[in-house]
């Protein structure tokens, strides 16, 4: 056995394929990782540069820079254990490291194919350059085993800076991912919870400071939940809309979990085009090491749809004790005993918030909702024993998850005609117990339920001035007719108010279109047939309806007009006659031109007069049928005079912001 080739493990570049090429994703985790090192490295000043123009990407810093042999012990060394040769903190500003497993610098190549370095370390100048394709070929085509790669040295006459280490990605691949340099200050903003004066660490992107605001989140917390001394984050915290809870401190493995959750005012606010701020962020060491925790929880209500959070907890990171972060440093290992207990932690903190949202929403909407001076008249209207239980249920509205201020206006004005609705039914209920003596009584049940039908109605009117104003905004003239032709023959309100509902009956209606089928095709000519848009049969409040749409660019002629409704009132009355039906029938042409003669006032009223009195038809012009429309309904609220108090109510709903 000892003449056998003795067991060998060999290390090859394609280590630096996974790991580094392939390591991460986007361009601020890359960025991310290059910050920590330079927090590593006692910095306190980072400036990154975006050069759209030059296509590269530097990161300087002025930390305490390499000196050669620790670019090649430390720098260029796959999987240097800093904790394990260093030890314990940084030497000048006390600080924990961040860098544990001396794989974060591969990163730079999922980004860039070219990476310069240049250090200056107490005067000690270097300079290098790694090119991923040269790293790839050495890869392909090296013998088996291989395990060194010799980076290009590079001048350093021109390094200008006295201290630190400059590094300049370029051969850019992925120039999407970076965005603005406004965006790319939140998203590293969001990374790091140790940014800014206090622990004298700067971060500047195209020379403009990184801030907390620049998180961009604060702002939008309405309750806050803190752990340990938060008061820089409550400061930030604008628009709380209530005092800060405390929460008791917790503990993981005697390791203190400190940070904050926070729920935000809309659950739109949660909502960003960079990241997903519906999320509990773990930070260790002032790095975010799990971007969300919140995603391993299932059983929730509608309130984790506002929640965010940043929690650190550094005992996922203790130098003597087994790393809790998976290999690409963005998550944690999830079946380390720290991680469940973690979970478990913010299992009964989610809990508990469940519960303080639910009460905290409940009072700010019914304090909000009473703020209106309608509104609150209106429930101190009600009874007594409706009164308590109308302010909870305006409270529970701020709990719905709605996306918009406007969502939230529509459901408070639901719930009033819901209440009122709810009212007029018990006082229906009441009118048995009512005698022959309590006539006062009834004509005041009567009287509200007028008024609740006035509202609905006007709600009704308004929703449809609002339709005909869109509908003479968006279409044009080569459109309307389309338009008109797909929604008319359902919504016959357009042409006459009175007609507010379409009704069923799909024998007549299979009789009537049996009837225009023959009409088609036995008695119009061609020339008539393309003339046509469509014709349909429609019945409401007893009336029969025939409606037909001309092509817009069609002439009508009056003895043509004539015979052909003619043949539709014909057909129409014996099929009602068939069925001993009598009712009224209407006929209705919808031109885009006026009929031959039309100019001539007398002609005019004559042909209006005929159609009227022996064929029950009208003439209808596309142009003038969303404006009648409008002007109809418009004369309802012109010509009422008073408004009830339902009324005000609503319209004050309808204005809150």
């Amino acid at each position: 056995m000892t003449d056998e080739e003795p067991f060998e493990m060999t290390l090859s570049l394609n280590v630096l394929e996974h790991l580094g090429i392939n390591l991460y994703s986007n361009v601020p985790s890359v960025l991310s990782e290059i910050v920590a090192n330079a927090w590593d490295a006692d910095a306190e000043r980072v400036d990154i540069v975006f050069d759209k123009d030059e296509d590269t990407i530097t990161i300087q810093d002025d930390g305490t820079g390499m000196t050669r042999k620790e670019i090649n012990e430390r720098f260029l060394r796959v999987g240097y254990k800093r904790r394990d040769i260093q030890g314990g903190l940084t030497k000048a500003k006390n600080r924990l490291p961040m860098g544990r497993k001396g794989i974060g610098k591969l990163s730079l190549f999922s980004i860039a194919g070219i990476v310069e370095v240049f250090t200056n370390k107490d005067g000690e100048k270097n300079g290098f350059r790694m090119n991923r394709r040269e790293i790839r070929d050495a890869i392909q085509h090296k013998e088996a085993g291989t395990n060194s790669y010799k980076p290009e040295e590079l001048p350093t006459e021109e390094m200008e800076f006295r201290q630190g280490t400059k590094i300049i990605l370029k051969d850019l691949k992925r120039k999407q991912t970076i965005g603005t340099s406004k965006a790319l200050r939140k998203r590293i903003a969001r990374r790091f919870s140790i940014i800014g004066p206090k622990h004298q660490f700067e971060v500047f992107v195209n020379a403009e400071k990184i801030t907390p605001s620049d998180r961009d989140y604060y702002k939008k917390i309405q309750f806050l939940w803190t752990y340990g001394d938060q008061l820089e984050i409550e400061k930030s915290c604008e628009n709380l809309a209530r005092a800060v809870e405390k929460r008791p401190e917790n503990k993981i493995n005697k390791q203190v979990i400190t940070g904050w959750l926070g729920t935000v005012k809309e659950s739109a606010h949660v909502r960003d085009k960079t990241d997903n701020l519906n999320r509990i962020a773990i930070f260790v060491r002032g790095k975010m090491a799990q971007e969300n925790i919140l995603g391993d929880f299932s059983e929730y209500g509608v309130y984790a749809s506002y929640l965010i959070g940043e929690l650190r907890v550094d005992g996922f990171d203790e130098d003597e004790k087994e790393d809790a972060a998976t290999s690409n440093r963005q998550h944690l290992v999830e079946d380390d005993e720290r991680y469940i207990e973690l979970k478990e932690f913010i299992r009964k903190e989610l809990k508990h918030i469940q519960s303080q949202w639910g009460v905290w929403r409940n009072e700010l909407g019914a304090k909000r909702a009473l703020e209106i001076p309608e509104l609150s008249n209106w429930i101190n209207a009600l009874p007594n024993a409706q009164r308590n239980s109308a302010k909870k249920w305006l409270g529970r509205l701020y709990r719905l998850k709605t996306d918009t201020p406007e969502e939230r206006n529509l459901l408070l004005k639901h719930s009033v005609f819901a209440y009122e609705f709810f009212h007029a039914t018990q006082n229906l209920a009441s009118l048995e117990k009512i005698d022959d003596h309590n006539l006062k009584t009834v004509l005041e049940i009567i009287q509200e339920l007028d008024s609740l039908e006035e509202c609905l109605y006007g709600q009704i009117v308004s929703q449809r001035i609002e339709v005909i104003q869109a509908l003479q905004a968006k279409v044009d003239d080569d459109e309307k007719e389309k338009v008109i032709q797909e929604y008319l023959f359902d919504h016959l309100w357009l042409l006459d108010p009175q007609w507010e509902r379409v009704e069923s009956e799909i024998f007549m209606e299979q009789r009537v279109d049996r009837l225009f089928d023959d009409l088609k095709l036995n008695d119009l000519t061609d020339k008539e047939r393309k003339g046509r848009l469509d014709i349909k049969y429609r019945k409401s409040s007893g009336k029969h309806i025939i409606v037909e749409l001309k092509k817009p660019g069609r002439a009508i002629k009056i003895t043509e007009t004539y015979e052909q409704v003619g043949k539709y009132l014909s057909g129409m009355e014996k099929i009602l006659d068939s069925q001993g039906i009598e009712e009224p029938i209407e006929i209705i042409l919808v031109v885009g031109n006026s009929p031959q003669g039309w100019k001539n006032r007398d002609e005019r009223r004559r042909f209006e007069n005929t159609l009227k009195e022996h064929y029950y038809t009208r003439i209808v012009f596309y142009d003038h049928l969303l404006s009648n429309a409008y002007n109809s309904y418009k004369d309802y609220f012109e010509k009422k005079e008073s408004v009830n108090r339902l009324q005000k109510v609503i319209k004050a709903i309808e204005e809150l912001k």
